[in-house]
């Protein structure tokens, strides 16, 4: 009986120290302290996205609340260890931080945050002038950690600055000829920026070929021995020449060599394939001699002349004069003109007009029409289309021209195969806006797509397109593509079509020609 007692006694005292373990956890965990030493460390990404990593500190924790300080309304629950990420625009900030104890008791601390952007690195500016307008030019730019640029063109202070992206090329004409500040900023999405200056020399050169439309170009016509010269309206804008302007030219009546020189800034280049000069002249007889002289701009004796006889009247035609001949390492500025040379004058007015080098081919333009031999045509095809120049395979209808244009949508070919035709300077849309074009198609209601294109770059961005269903198939139709509204300032100088748009080619053969502007 006395050992079962002990043994009572025992278990006794066991309930009771445990019972009065459990008392005293209990009674720490409600007396334990407030966290201590509440803080956080953070990183800030250095690409300017301004993405921070906090990472709350602090002594006696079960878990932290962060409150982000930049107006965010919501606090982020951080566990301990753990982290929490937050995008922050440039600026100063108090980031809070409330640590919280395993008995609901709280610290809080500030942790000043300061997100400052690095300035764009490795910035390229590109400036280029654009082939055929001396006074407009086009730049692009690419830096790191940018978040997009501003120019200024260094014309007019007061204009403000304009935007563009990475891989955007904005175009700027400028009125006058000069030497200006081009300033192209890149801004990191703060305050820290990266500037770029270059000077850009805007000139003007009366160069071949002259034709009296630049309303900024000095035409001046030095006359002699009673010659009288000036630059007009055109007063017979029809057949070869349909241009506003032209020269006139009134050889002195009764005096022989009696005429005027046109002075270039810049001498005349014989030293390409372009050995011949080209202009149109419109005399009142047939028979009547022209004579075209290049001259040295100091020494008269440097010269080399070529002659060409009218062999129509009251119309205008274009002469061809041979300067093969003529020295390559010599430098001629002057362009000298005698109509009905070395006889004497009559009082009779002659007019030119186009004066260029000639290589014997004639320019890629508006209209195509196939039919100009001396035409070199660049084809590049595309996703599968090969296009060509043929004999036209259908002399009928509304087309019976002796040669089209070929569109041959092989088989297998891209839904967006197509040909890309570049012209030889830009195509001008400032008076008519529509196009039209013979088109032969094997099927009715194969949609015809046009597309014009800028060059030297080329900006995808301004890129315009019509399309225009066929009607009748295996024989010839004229489709119009309305693009009024186009921008003429876009300069567009290469015209891409695509045939049976958005459908594979099984091999179909299409036809094209006479593509002219119209209204």
């Amino acid at each position: 009986m006395k050992k079962i007692k002990f043994l009572f006694s025992l278990l006794f005292v066991a309930v009771l120290a445990g019972c009065s373990d459990d008392d005293t956890d209990t009674a720490f965990a409600d007396n334990a302290p407030a966290p201590l030493n509440v803080s956080a460390s953070f990183t800030i990404a250095q690409d300017n996205t301004g993405l921070v990593t906090i990472t709350p500190l602090g002594e006696g924790t079960t878990g932290y609340d962060v409150y982000f300080g930049d107006g965010t309304a919501e606090s982020a629950p951080v566990g301990i260890g753990q982290k929490v990420t937050h995008t922050y625009a440039e600026g100063q900030y108090d980031v809070k931080i409330v640590g919280k104890a395993v008995n609901g008791k709280t610290t809080e601390a500030i942790v000043p945050l300061t997100v400052s952007f690095v300035p764009p690195e490795n910035l390229d500016v590109t400036i280029n002038n654009v082939v055929g307008n001396p006074f407009k030019i086009n730049v692009s730019a690419t830096a790191d950690y940018e978040t997009f640029f501003e120019v200024t063109y260094g014309e007019d202070p007061s204009q403000e600055p304009e935007q563009f992206n990475e891989g955007q090329v904005v175009t700027h004409t400028y009125n006058q000829t000069g030497t200006y500040t081009v300033t192209v900023t890149a801004l990191s999405g703060g305050t820290a920026t990266t500037v770029y200056t270059e000077e850009v020399t805007i000139t003007n050169p009366l160069v071949l070929p002259v034709d009296f439309e630049d309303e900024t170009l000095n035409y001046t016509i030095t006359d002699f021995n009673g010659n009288v010269s000036e630059v007009i309206d055109n007063p017979d804008a029809s057949g070869s020449n349909t241009s506003s302007k032209v020269a006139a030219m009134t050889p002195a009546n009764g005096a022989t060599w009696t005429g005027g020189f046109l002075t270039l800034d810049e001498p005349v280049d014989l030293s390409t394939d372009q050995h011949d000069i080209r202009i149109k002249v419109w005399s009142p007889a047939a028979g009547i001699p022209v004579l075209l002289k290049l001259e040295n701009l100091t020494d008269a004796n440097i010269n080399y002349e070529a002659t060409a006889v009218t062999t129509v009247a009251n119309q205008w035609e274009e002469l061809i004069y041979d300067f093969s001949g003529a020295s390559m390492t010599d430098e001629y500025h002057k362009i000298v003109l005698f109509f009905n040379a070395g006889n004497p004058g009559t009082g009779d007015t002659y007019y030119f007009d186009d004066i260029e080098l000639y290589d014997g081919t004639e320019p890629t333009e508006l209209p195509l029409t196939f039919e100009i031999p001396t035409v070199e045509y660049t084809w590049n095809n595309f996703g599968g289309a090969i296009g060509s120049k043929i004999e036209n395979p259908d002399m009928s209808g509304i087309n019976t021209s002796a040669n089209v244009g070929q569109f041959l949508k092989t088989a297998g070919s891209e839904t967006w195969a197509g040909i890309a035709i570049p012209m030889d300077e830009p195509i001008d849309f400032s008076t008519m806006q529509q196009v039209k074009m013979k088109v032969w198609s094997p099927i009715a209601g194969a949609t015809v797509l046009m597309k014009f294109e800028n060059m030297n770059p080329h900006d995808t961005s301004v890129d315009i397109e019509i399309s225009s269903p066929t009607t009748v198939a295996n024989q010839w139709e004229e489709l119009t593509f309305d693009f009024t509204g186009i921008n003429n300032d876009n300069d567009y100088q290469q015209i891409v079509l695509f045939f049976n748009y958005d459908v594979s080619g099984t091999g179909e053969t299409y036809y094209f020609d006479d593509v002219q502007l119209s209204n």
